[in-house]
């Protein structure tokens, strides 16, 4: 096997850090992950810097074994290879690389005060888990560690300095450090010179710009793999140095990447953890705290709604489930009460008979809640049955996403025509399509390869710096290589899932104030 020949991409999931190497075919060839979760440290959501590194050289260990097994031979090198993460967040860093602070996740709602400020000063909506606006948050609060600041950056930043030593980030992962004025691409000149205005009585060393990684587009060279970064991957020492990376992206972009929706008007979302819906759009938008705008890898304007929690109350009831199968002697395998779980759903009432939940483990940006508490609930007289809780627990996972959507489509006229969906919420057959068609009154497709989602994503993205002809954009490469013979099934749902959906949607509106008690009261 020729491994100068493929592409590897390794993402940083919130649940999972997964490597995924394709061929020039565009085919996985192999995989690694490694499992991890993020842990609430002193008010502050957070990974250490100890089980980012240790998660890596476990991740690729693993990338390494699947390699061995696969083709017989040790991985010592790579065509090209690139690193996503979860986007935005705060990691600072001092003139040695050295974190000043512990990392804090997207999933962290101590900003608000901060976002608020800084969307009425830019008149440009910045989110809370915006890098910046954990920077600003940081002033206000008076941190210790900002006189010191050399580098503000994300986690796939961060992972991309260490492994090549440039501090560089794609512009999709940077429109979430900064806005990006998408005319030029660049970050926006009159909002960097407003934040240094607003700051300068603070007497700090440094300006914004000096702080901010360097932009690149997709396709550019963003430094190659040291001697040191080299060992810090792969510790056994087999790989070795001199391997090329794309630039650093996040999984919003690879997820448009793995699924073909970087041009305009195309759109798609991603559901695990968390879940976003993204939409390449072709005019101006109002500014609304619920819709972020970010850019295509490529630098194009997106609309994003994202939703700070997805899939992880479904998996807290789905691990009670193997706990009770266990306890009655049953041999479950995990993957596959997925499967029975969620086809069980469609089995439900499409209302879901009168049951109700909040999946709120944090804090929900849309719904304007700092904090989250899981909260399942239901009336005395509903249909309390699996299909009915399962479908409960599925539509909960989307109802926030309906919430963001719903501005872009009625109050912007954002059309959607057609949704891709990728992440573990679409694993089981036709259950989250049919879901998520039901939610958003679209077709959605899901691609074969959309359970490989967001490191798939990144590979494509190394593989187009590597393969792509001389000024083929991103959109035509994927769209006339990559994607020209993909499988895919697209599925409606009928009227009555959408209107069972509009139902359920208005009662989880109408009882959010339970949400907020529950967060006062426990």
């Amino acid at each position: 096997m020729d491994f100068k020949q493929t592409a590897l991409g390794l993402e940083f999931g919130s649940t999972r850090i997964k490597a995924v190497l394709i061929d020039k075919d565009n085919k996985p060839i192999a995989q690694g992950s490694h499992e991890w979760e993020n842990q609430y440290v002193n008010g502050v959501w957070t990974y250490s810097m100890d089980a980012i590194i240790s998660g890596l050289q476990s991740c690729f260990k693993d990338l390494k074994k699947d390699v061995k097994e696969k083709f017989g031979e040790s991985l010592t090198e790579v065509g090209a290879m690139g690193i996503s993460g979860m986007m935005h967040g705060y990691l600072p860093l001092d003139k040695d690389g050295k974190p000043l602070s512990e990392f804090r996740t997207w999933r962290n709602t101590i900003t608000g005060p901060a976002a608020a400020e800084l969307t009425d000063l830019f008149k440009f909506n910045i989110p809370q888990r915006w890098s910046i606006a954990h920077l600003y948050q940081a002033i206000l609060n008076g941190e210790e560690h900002l006189p010191r600041l050399a580098t503000l950056t994300t986690l796939a930043g961060y992972i991309h300095l260490r492994l090549t030593g440039k501090n560089v980030l794609g512009i999709g992962e940077a429109s979430g450090v900064f806005p990006i004025d998408s005319q030029k691409p660049v970050y926006d000149a009159a909002m960097l010179d407003k934040f240094d205005s607003l700051i300068s009585p603070k007497g700090f060393p440094w300006k914004i710009r000096d702080v901010l990684p360097a932009l690149l587009m997709a396709g550019k060279n963003a430094g190659c793999l040291t001697e040191d970064g080299a060992k810090l991957l792969d510790p056994a020492g087999d790989l070795k140095p001199g391997i090329p990376f794309c630039p650093p992206e996040g999984d919003a972009g690879t997820g448009m990447t793995a699924t073909n929706s970087v041009a305009v008007r195309t759109g798609n979302v991603s559901a695990g953890t968390s879940d976003f819906a993204m939409i390449v759009v072709d005019h101006a938008l109002g500014v609304h705290r619920e819709i972020d705008m970010v850019t295509t890898p490529s630098g194009l304007p997106v609309a994003m709604v994202h939703c700070n929690n997805c899939t992880s109350d479904i998996n807290a009831w789905v691990n009670l489930f193997a706990e009770f199968a266990g306890l009655i002697g049953a041999d479950v395998n995990k993957g596959d009460l997925y499967v029975k779980l969620f086809q069980k759903a469609l089995e439900g009432d499409k209302d879901c008979g009168g049951l109700l939940s909040f999946n709120y483990f944090s804090g929900e940006g849309v719904t304007d809640l700092d904090e989250g508490r899981p909260v399942f609930a239901r009336m005395e007289n509903a249909k309390m049955n699996l299909a009915n809780f399962m479908r409960t627990h599925l539509l909960s996972a989307l109802a926030t996403l309906k919430i963001g959507l719903d501005i872009l489509t009625k109050e912007e006229n954002v059309p959607i025509d057609k949704l891709y969906g990728h992440g573990g919420y679409f694993k089981t057959p036709g259950v989250g399509q049919r879901m998520l068609s039901a939610a958003v009154g679209s077709p959605v497709s899901v691609m074969e390869t959309a359970g490989e989602g967001g490191p798939y994503g990144m590979a494509l993205l190394a593989g187009y710096m590597l393969w792509a002809e001389e000024d083929q954009n991103l959109e035509t490469y994927l769209n006339d290589v990559v994607f020209a013979d993909a499988k895919s099934s697209t599925l409606m749902a009928d009227e009555a899932d959408i209107q069972g959906f509009q139902q359920f949607l208005a009662r989880y509106q109408k009882a959010l104030p339970m949400e907020k008690a529950a967060i006062a009261c426990l």
